[in-house]
């Protein structure tokens, strides 16, 4: 994959209005981790990488990168007091001179080349950079020995993520739906199958478990007109018929749905898009940019945030399966009208808890600690996927917003929302528990 792929993402970036005053960064901007974030985030598009296993990727992508910088930045707390699954590795690198910030940045590329179905497009973004950094002047040597420092750390996080079970998840028993009223089954148009039905056996990041932070238990499921949960879906049904554009318009902006499916005919047609935790690794990227954090700042951001979103969907997915609830569209369609549709693609998961919420809140709580409340920025994301940009005055009102665009766009109830949105605040607090006890303060108080 070359640099034109997330050349649009720079672009787009690039354009975000400062609201934050701080001093700028002292390296140039070819080295700004994001830009190899974005990178790996179009390597996921192409793969369609679904969102609890791009939470992963996300995660593990960053650890190489903080690895180099804490070997460099005794105020960068060592990856095992917060990763206690890590254990520490010394890089052979005492007696060769390398760029720290050089290795960091590769680091992102090769440890994602090494984990991504199709990480070997990486190749090519990794072969730019080492062109780029040539024609700039930086040393060969430097070079070479910068990215032997990266490639040792990418090696030592590869083998951690050898450890996390993922890779004995195809071996386990394969997840048959119920046609069971108020289970959970699959959706038109596509009618796929579950989505990581056993992604609670993942070994969480930082968390303890994807038991942990267990949300609330769901309204019990009834067909009766007059019950509680008949009413859950008479609120999404009643609010389908009556969206505002604006309501629309949010609906379709978090979609982050990274292949939604139209018919036409008897053709399919399948749309790649950003999955919800790239959105997210997006909007720390360009954050940290627009508040001018050092380069070894943006990178803790970074690991924090994709170890957060890996947690919150271990933990959601736990629950999402364990109470394995009906979506709206099944319930409304058997049960109300059979014509209806949803404003969103129905996802191929059960319901409860909503993902978006769970992971954006999570999100938006890490960043508020690191960044401070009332951070305002425009978030341009979604341009490159046929969106718009949208403007938010706090990242927790990004989440609150996030949350009820699946409302609005017909794929969750709302009960599902509040409780997600107390399920990811749940996890980000405890994530940043071990947060502070490692000794990390907020860049931006």
């Amino acid at each position: 994959m070359k640099f034109k792929y997330f050349s649009m993402l720079l672009l787009c970036t690039s354009q975000i209005a400062v609201a934050q005053k701080a001093p700028a960064p002292a390296y140039p901007d070819y080295l700004e981790p994001d830009h190899a974030v974005n990178a790996v985030t179009m390597v996921m598009v192409h793969d369609v990488v679904g969102p609890p296993v791009a939470g992963r990727y996300y995660a593990y992508a960053m650890l190489g990168a903080y690895n180099i910088v804490a070997a460099n930045n005794k105020n960068v707390p060592a990856l095992n007091t917060l990763v206690a699954s890590y254990k520490p590795v010394k890089f052979n690198v005492a007696d060769i001179k390398y760029d720290y910030k050089i290795a960091a940045y590769y680091s992102i590329l090769e440890t994602s080349k090494q984990l991504l179905p199709s990480g070997y497009m990486l190749k090519d973004d990794e072969d730019a950079f080492v062109q780029l950094l040539e024609k700039t002047g930086v040393e060969k040597n430097l070079i070479k020995n910068s990215v032997k420092v990266a490639e040792e750390a990418s090696t030592a996080i590869v083998v951690l993520s050898k450890t996390d079970h993922y890779s004995q998840i195809s071996a386990l028993k394969r997840y048959t739906p119920s046609k069971e009223d108020g289970k959970w089954y699959p959706t038109p148009p596509a009618y796929m199958e579950a989505l990581e039905p056993n992604w609670k056996t993942v070994r969480t990041m930082i968390i303890d478990s994807a038991q942990q932070y267990k949300p609330k238990p769901l309204t019990k499921f009834s067909k009766d007109s007059t019950s509680a949960f008949y009413s859950l879906v008479k609120d999404v049904y009643n609010a389908s018929k009556h969206l505002t554009p604006e309501q629309t318009d949010m609906a379709l902006f978090w979609d982050c749905n990274p292949f939604a499916v139209t018919t036409s005919g008897h053709m399919a047609i399948g749309y790649k898009k950003i999955s919800p935790g790239g959105h997210w690794m997006h909007v720390a990227g360009l954050v940290t940019k627009q508040a001018n954090l050092g380069f070894d700042e943006s990178v803790v951001v970074l690991t924090l945030e994709g170890a957060t979103i890996m947690d919150a969907f271990i933990s959601c997915w736990e629950e999402k399966f364990a109470s394995n609830r009906i979506r709206p569209e099944t319930f409304i369609n058997r049960y109300m009208d059979i014509k209806w549709q949803p404003v969103l693609q129905t996802p191929p998961f059960p319901e409860y808890t909503s993902g978006h919420a769970v992971i954006s809140n999570a999100s938006a709580e890490l960043l508020t600690y690191l960044l401070g409340d009332n951070f305002a920025y425009t978030d341009n994301t979604e341009i490159p996927f046929g969106s718009s940009q949208r403007d938010f005055k706090s990242f927790r009102q990004a989440a609150a917003e996030a949350s009820m665009s699946r409302f609005y766009g017909g794929i969750h109830y709302m009960d599902s929302i509040e409780q997600g949105n107390e399920q990811g605040k749940s996890v980000a607090n405890g994530i940043l528990a071990k947060v502070k006890k490692a000794g990390i303060r907020p860049f931006i108080k």
